[in-house]
């Protein structure tokens, strides 16, 4: 089994816990042993962003919630990367909106279904209804996961669908609302409201500093 982008490595620990002993954990950021929950020998640091190869296939690759943080290109080069380690891939990437870390390349699962069928791959998300309701699995796992095989009849197969699981919903309107309040401190900021609001502004902010500072609670 092959995680890309396994960070600490906890799928592949738990992939050893059902006794998968060949392992390996490629991300693009170095891990200290002691954060390891593999052994450091099956840890590798790759740069994502370009092609790689570990010279040997692997029976299945693991790569969850990983390539929205790649650009384009990037992303294109890590399923042209996966596809050549393992003729199954169980994939998820953030949907648009998903709040996160430098999350630069948010798309639908059709998107990467298409990168996909490009390299010989057929896409499927029957295990995302499998788990759609399952409160134990993270959210945007039930939401955006689908096992991608090498199928000669790949690019026939029916368009991954576009959703949102209703528990996630939460997390994409307090993003949005984030959204907008960084906005209005970046105009704010930047000179972009009125000259009166500017004034006024000020006037209540002093009017209020006054009754904090003379009043009683």
């Amino acid at each position: 089994m092959l995680d890309v982008g396994c960070g600490t490595g906890t799928w592949l620990h738990i992939a050893r816990g059902f006794g998968v002993q060949d392992i390996l954990g490629v991300d693009g950021v170095a891990m200290a042993a002691s954060q390891l929950l593999i052994p450091p020998h099956t840890f590798r640091v790759v740069d994502l962003r370009t092609p790689w190869n570990l010279k040997r296939k692997f029976d299945v690759a693991v790569c969850l919630e990983v390539a929205e943080h790649l650009d384009a290109r990037a992303g294109s080069l890590l399923v042209e990367t996966l596809t050549a380690h393992a003729d199954e891939i169980v994939f998820s990437a953030a949907c648009p909106g998903q709040p996160g870390q430098h999350h630069v390349n948010c798309q639908w699962p059709v998107y990467w279904q298409q990168l996909f069928n490009r390299q010989g791959f057929a896409c499927s998300d029957a295990i995302r209804w499998k788990i759609w309701n399952d409160a134990d699995v993270d959210v945007w796992y039930r939401q955006n996961m689908f096992v991608a095989r090498r199928d000669a009849a790949a690019g026939t197969e029916e368009r991954l669908k576009a959703v949102i699981h209703p528990d996630f919903l939460q997390h994409l309107v307090f993003a949005e609302a984030v959204s907008v309040a960084t906005q209005r401190v970046k105009s704010v900021e930047q000179g972009a409201m009125p000259v009166a609001w500017y004034a006024n502004s000020a006037v209540r902010a002093m009017a209020a500093k006054i009754r904090r500072r003379f009043l009683p609670a």
